[in-house]
């Protein structure tokens, strides 16, 4: 089955409220089986909405609407989809009642255009919103379906989640199933070279690579009669690419670097400590993100100044003069001075030169040196990270954190 998503609401194409329905439905659609090529948000406008619901019902079998359900006139989105099904709107008693209900809960007079909310084509399947006043529904005609839901995301999940998706579910013999693989420390171009092959080989399971912020994602995705035919498709695919760029995967699923490295401190029972300078406390906050670091984080302190690396890390003051601020040895004395000063077997440390302004030739803005001190020994990074300063911050908090998973895999 083909579906698509249209989204109602001039606030929508304003710019006034965030369209978070699209991405909920587009998940819970694929997860279904039922496949979308089309996203349409579209103003509170009739005949536009007529036009879109009859160019998306040529191409596709369900159109899933969101919006124009409420009580006043420029809600239509329930009108037009019967109008364009030539089907005519009855009132429904047990929808009135439920309005009439809530009014009286609420000591308010129920007035005339709420009535219109309880009103629905009389084949229609009729779907309780539990969370509000405007319930939606299921409309079929010649093999097409319209399925009209409220905008309020705490209404519209809740609608989907008990009734949509179970009808759904009746309406294909096939699901999709998807893993999320987790890369850092190679690029999209780098990685679809390493893969190009099993890429262009793909028909069932698909491979969708995404970039972010320094990492890459590949989605793949296997249509099966069952979740164990589409895990086992799955599982082939993922064995062929983790033997090209095993070392750059640093999870599976909805997480993140930050979760992944402080999961392995607290596994592996690793005190840490860290001194930074450009990332401003950056790091520590990306670990204590994560529930239960407390039994292996002892500090952080964020060195800005020469004199702070001097007198807490104790960074010889001859480094300083000699290499600079910004320098593999400065870095090297902080790891290893955080981590003496507070007995832990690893100490982090970050210097560089963030921007706008501070850089030279020798030393240009993005220039960061990462230093990691564990269990004895120490390791310094030199990277060069592009952006504005905020950017070049958080580009240094993930490469120091997956430098220090590396390393925490090995022992």
């Amino acid at each position: 089955m083909k579906a698509e998503i249209v989204t109602v609401g001039t606030e929508i194409l304003l710019g006034d409220i965030v369209n978070t329905n699209s991405n909920y439905l587009a998940k819970e659609l694929a997860s279904s089986g039922t496949e979308v090529y089309y996203q349409i948000s579209i103003g509170d406008n009739e005949n536009r909405l007529l036009q879109v619901l009859d160019d998306s019902l040529k191409r596709s079998d369900i159109v899933i609407t969101t919006g124009g359900l409420g009580p006043t006139d420029d809600d239509i989105t329930k009108e037009v989809a019967c109008k364009y099904f030539n089907q005519e709107l009855i009132l429904h008693e047990p929808s009135l009642n439920k309005i009439k209900s809530h009014f009286e809960k609420l000591n308010i007079e129920l007035t005339e255009n709420n009535k219109k909310q309880a009103y629905f084509p009389k084949n229609s399947i009729i779907l309780e919103n539990k969370n509000g006043t405007a319930p939606g529904a299921i409309l079929k005609k010649d093999g097409k379906i319209i399925i009209v839901l409220p905008g309020p995301p705490r209404e519209m999940i809740p609608m989907f989640e008990n009734y949509v998706k179970p009808y759904l579910q009746n309406t294909t013999d096939s699901i999709l199933e998807s893993k999320v693989l987790r890369l850092f420390g190679i690029g999209e171009s780098l990685l679809e070279d390493k893969i190009i092959d099993i890429i262009k080989e793909q028909s069932n399971p698909t491979i969708a690579p995404y970039v972010g912020d320094m990492d890459v994602t590949l989605r793949i995705t296997a249509k099966a009669k069952d979740k164990k035919e589409a895990n086992n498709l799955i599982s082939e695919v993922e064995d062929k690419i983790r033997e090209r760029v095993g070392e750059f995967i640093y999870a599976k699923g909805d997480t993140s670097i930050e979760e992944v490295v402080a999961k392995l401190l607290v596994e592996k029972n690793m005190t840490i400590s860290t001194s930074e300078s450009c990332t401003g406390g950056l790091v520590s906050a990306s670990l204590i993100n994560y529930p239960g670091i407390s039994s292996v984080f002892m500090e952080g302190c964020v060195t800005y100044s020469n004199e702070a690396k001097i007198n807490r890390l104790g960074v010889k003051k001859e480094t300083l003069d000699t290499y600079g601020a910004v320098s593999e040895q400065t870095a090297r004395e902080m790891a290893e001075g955080i981590a003496k000063n507070f007995n832990t077997n690893i100490g982090l440390s970050t210097t560089g030169i963030a921007g706008p302004e501070g850089g030279s030739n020798d030393k240009p803005v993005g220039l960061v040196y990462i230093g990691i001190y564990i269990n004895g020994k120490t390791i310094v990074n030199k990277f060069v990270f592009n952006g504005n300063r905020q950017q070049i911050r958080m580009r240094a908090t993930k490469a120091l954190l997956n430098e220090l998973r590396i390393e925490l895999l090995k022992l």
